[in-house]
C-alpha cells in the first residue's frame, strides 16, 4: 500500500504533484498543520484522506478538506484496519489545544478496538518523545494500546528525536515518525 504522510511542517512539495507522480493508495495526516499548509487536499477526491489533529490544529479544517477524522474512530481501506489518536499529553490549560492528561488518554484508550494501522500525532510514552519534556513527552495509555493491541504500524509526527536515535520498532509494531511530507510503501498484510 502507497502512503502519503503529512505532520508538523508545511510540505516543500506540492502535494497535488506528488499525488500525480506517487499514486497513493491512502493519505495521512498527523497533526500540527493548518487549513492553508494542507488546502491541495480538496482537489483530491478519488484518495481516501485520514487524519487526527495536532495539538497546535484547530480542530475544524478535516471536513473542508475532505478528510475523515480517525480520532478514537476505525476504518478499512484495502483491507487494512486504520484508527487514530489526537493531540499530545496536556502541558498547559487551554479549552481549544488537542490535549490530554494522561489519565484521560489512557482511559480512552481502553476502549480503542483493534487497529493494524494506528496514526497518532504524539507518540508512545518513551519512543521518540522527549519524556522529562512535558511539551514533548509520549502517551503512556498509547504504549499499552501498542503493548497489548500489536498494530502492525503506528505513525506519529509531535517530536524531533535525533535521526541515530529514532525508534523504528517496538515489540511486533513498526514504529514510522514522520516529519513534513513523507512518502511510504507499507507491507503489513
Amino acid at each position: 500500500m502507497k502512503v502519503i504522510a503529512i505532520a508538523d511542517q508545511k510540505p516543500t512539495v506540492s502535494i497535488l504533484e506528488t499525488v500525480q507522480q506517487f499514486q497513493p493508495d491512502v493519505i495521512v495526516l498527523l497533526g500540527d498543520l493548518d487549513y492553508f499548509e494542507v488546502k491541495e487536499l480538496q482537489q483530491i477526491t478519488h484518495i481516501p484522506k485520514l487524519g487526527v489533529y495536532g495539538n497546535h490544529c484547530s480542530g475544524m479544517y478535516f471536513e473542508e478538506i475532505g478528510v475523515q477524522n480517525m480520532h478514537m474512530q476505525v476504518t478499512q481501506i484495502q483491507g487494512i484496519t486504520f484508527g487514530g489518536f489526537e493531540g499530545c499529553v496536556r502541558y498547559k490549560e487551554s479549552s481549544y489545544a488537542k490535549m490530554y492528561t494522561q489519565e484521560e488518554a489512557s482511559s480512552l484508550l481502553t476502549t480503542m478496538p483493534y487497529t493494524d494501522v494506528m496514526l497518532c500525532h504524539a507518540p508512545p510514552y518513551g519512543i521518540n518523545d522527549e519524556p522529562e519534556d512535558p511539551t514533548h513527552a509520549g502517551f503512556i495509555g498509547l504504549k499499552q494500546y501498542v503493548e497489548t493491541m500489536h498494530p502492525k504500524l503506528l505513525f506519529h509526527g509531535h517530536t524531533y528525536p535525533k535521526q541515530h536515535e529514532l525508534v523504528t520498532h517496538y515489540q511486533q509494531t513498526q514504529i514510522q515518525y514522520v516529519s513534513g511530507l513523507a512518502t511510504l510503501n507499507i507491507n503489513i498484510l
